[in-house]
């Protein structure tokens, strides 16, 4: 059975919705969501991963999905099995729901990753090198995701699932994804309790350190609650969006690679093996000498700090 990836047709409607929340934005709204070199430079990021992607797709569909789907789903006796003995899954209705499910799962995790490792960070850190929160921002996409991203999902396939069917599921969560990167709807009451909304989309877009590191889900955000990531948007904070050292240019080139460079300057900082490794490896932020701070050692500095400070008001 063939499907077609639903981004094909996403892609116009992508556009389409743009222009229209480009257009409210500078005719009736104060806030001027979009600055045009910074939206011209998402537009180019977001036609140039199009174009990797679409390049990318044969080795990740044909050559990951579909060659570990034969590997570990052989033919017998005109039946897909699986290696572990039960029939490889069809197509019903509940295991599309399934396939959907890990998929949001398996896309938790590459997204949760991509902030934790530095090198994957460099290559996820273009989507979030924009001070603007705006449908714009939401095609501004790396170059460099798509070469370990289906490495994440193969999983999937190899315990049984449909390759083209988790590609189609894999389609389905980017176009969620893109209508999250909108400033425009608030909270949505019950909804919040189970789906990842726009609201919490802002806060994982925010440079806050209340906020960084925080809602990395796709359509759910149990995954966030269970494993400890989830966080409200506070209505109280105002959030500022992007990164902390943002690259400072519109130039494709440099927004693409601006922390691999940084990486690279790191890593000469040490002659010890260990120190280099975690400069690529470690969580962003991590150093040899304690000059700069990941995010979970800033957040543990200001608990204490905020300890030391109510101690000292209890003293005195």
């Amino acid at each position: 059975m063939d499907f077609t990836n639903p981004l094909v047709y996403g892609v116009p409607c992508f556009l389409g919705f743009i222009a229209i929340e480009l257009t409210y934005s500078k005719a009736f709204d104060d806030k001027q969501l979009y600055k045009w070199k910074d939206l011209l430079s998402s537009l180019s990021l977001g036609i140039g991963s199009a174009i990797v992607a679409a390049l990318v797709k044969t080795v990740a569909v044909i050559l990951v999905f579909n060659f570990a789907y034969d590997l570990f789903n052989p033919m017998v006796d005109g039946v897909r099995t699986n290696i572990m003995g039960w029939e490889s899954f069809g197509y019903a209705w509940y295991i599309w729901l399934a396939c959907m499910l890990l998929d949001d799962f398996s896309y938790y995790w590459f997204h949760r990753q991509n902030h934790m490792i530095r090198f994957l960070w460099a290559a996820h850190i273009v989507h979030h090198s924009s001070d603007n929160f705006n449908l714009g921002t939401a095609v501004r996409n790396g170059w460099f995701t798509i070469f370990y991203k289906p490495f994440f999902y193969v999983w999937i396939v190899i315990i049984g699932f449909p390759p083209e069917m988790l590609v189609v599921c894999m389609g389905i969560e980017a176009i969620w994804q893109f209508q999250l990167h909108t400033q425009y709807i608030k909270k949505l009451g019950f909804i919040d309790k189970f789906v990842n909304t726009h609201t919490m989309h802002q806060v994982h877009h925010a440079q806050n350190i209340e906020y960084m590191d925080k809602n990395h889900g796709g359509f759910l955000n149990i995954f966030d609650r269970i494993f400890g990531t989830w966080k409200e948007l506070d209505d109280s904070i105002v959030i500022k969006y992007g990164v902390s050292v943002p690259p400072d240019s519109y130039n494709l080139f440099v927004i693409l690679t601006h922390e691999y460079k940084n990486i690279w300057q790191d890593m000469k900082k040490s002659n010890n093996w260990y120190d280099k490794f975690m400069y690529v490896f470690g969580p962003p932020g991590w150093s040899h000498d304690g000059s700069t701070l990941t995010i979970k050692q800033i957040r543990s500095e200001m608990a204490e700090a905020s300890k030391s400070s109510v101690v000292k008001t209890v003293t005195t």
